[in-house]
């Protein structure tokens, strides 16, 4: 049997003729850049976020880089983030010259720890930068009320929870800003490289729209030094043909993990500590953008998976801290524990949508004659 570890192909055929009709529309219309096409797309999601605006933006990497740059966030400037994460949160802070600040994550959600927060700001802090990870959002709360306490601006990296709730309250509507990603494996696809940042408030709504598009506002007219950081007109009708079936899709997957969790547990594996399921925090919708297990002899696992024909992936497996490019900061192995043990002992396997019960029977089966 073979198991992708993700089926973009059983998406499309699914829903190709809303997807083929959206596309078409954009091309007989002849209008590719922003216009009437992104302006619905952004309109439908700043609802679905339950945020007052949504900007469309040209990929989740532009997103974070873009709400760094409205801030004036710079040269002698510091954001906190944790080390653990697609590279992007990281990468977007250095990019406008501030200083990246690690702060660890929870053993258990792979979210930032609210609790290590303070000790990181110094009189150069700007910002914080929550991520929240693989579909489950960051604990807030205590995010914010440092933010605020502090005078920081929060931006939430929801690259991955789009849909995503805390006590209520969607992924990008709690912070100063939420900057998304429609990378086409995200819950919420586009046909390549697209992104949204959502804003609180209308003046930094209007920053945004003027950034990404050079900082001109009339036409040819500047007043500060934006970036082409426009969303495509055929990736905003993409997003917006899916969007409907998101809620759906979401249903999906959260039935998969919960399949998953009975199935890992019937296995004896969890009893023997062969393996960690997630865990979803309390008052949480977590979406399952990926459903990551902790597990023994992970290298040797993702062999077997793979030589198995199972799909799967270490989201991510060399912290900040220790990348390369960031050797100038002084990290060194062990500075941030539980960054280091979740990049040395996580995997993730397929939880898509369209994944039958016989293909989740299997994976767990060759988990557990790995196990035996």
């Amino acid at each position: 049997m073979q198991v992708p570890l993700l089926d973009l192909k059983a998406q499309y055929r699914a829903i190709k003729t809303e997807i083929d009709r959206a596309v078409a529309e954009v091309f007989e219309s002849q209008y590719f850049i922003l216009g009437p096409k992104v302006q619905s797309c952004e309109e439908k999601l700043a609802q679905y976020c339950r945020c007052p605006h949504a900007i469309g933006v040209s990929s989740g990497t532009d997103a974070l880089l873009i709400a760094l740059m409205v801030e004036g966030i710079g040269p002698g400037d510091e954001v906190i983030t944790p080390p653990h994460s697609f590279f992007a949160t990281a990468g977007c802070v250095a990019r406008v010259g501030a200083k990246p600040v690690f702060v660890d994550v929870d053993p258990a959600t792979f979210n930032l720890r609210p609790d290590l927060i303070e000790a990181a700001i110094t009189p150069r802090t700007r910002a914080i930068i929550p991520v929240h990870l693989f579909g489950q959002m960051a604990d807030m709360d205590p995010i914010m009320e440092i933010a605020a306490r502090r005078k920081l601006i929060v931006i939430e990296d929801a690259a991955q929870a789009l849909g995503s709730e805390y006590k209520g309250r969607r992924a990008g509507s709690i912070g100063h800003y939420g900057c998304f990603s429609f990378f086409p494996s995200k819950n919420l696809g586009a046909a390549g490289d697209a992104g949204l940042v959502t804003a609180l408030d209308a003046e930094r709504a209007e920053k945004l729209r003027v950034f990404r598009a050079h900082g001109s506002k009339p036409k040819y007219f500047h007043k500060v030094i934006g970036g082409n950081f426009r969303l495509d007109a055929l990736q905003a009708a993409v997003v917006e043909a899916k969007l409907p079936h998101l809620d759906g899709w979401t249903a999906k997957r959260q039935e998969n993990a919960a399949r998953y969790n009975e199935l890992f547990a019937k296995s004896g594996l969890v009893e023997r500590k062969k393996i960690s399921c997630p865990v979803e925090a309390p008052q949480r919708r977590h979406i399952y953008n990926q459903y990551i297990v902790r597990v023994e002899r992970r290298d040797e696992l993702q062999k077997h998976l793979t030589t198995a024909g199972i799909g799967n992936e270490i989201y991510y497996p060399v912290p900040f801290h220790l990348q390369e490019c960031f050797a100038y900061l002084g990290g060194k192995a062990g500075d941030f524990p539980m960054s280091e043990s979740a990049a040395n002992t996580t995997l993730a396997i397929p939880v898509y949508p369209e994944l039958t019960a016989a293909q989740q029977e299997y994976v767990v089966s060759t988990i557990t004659g790995f196990y035996r």
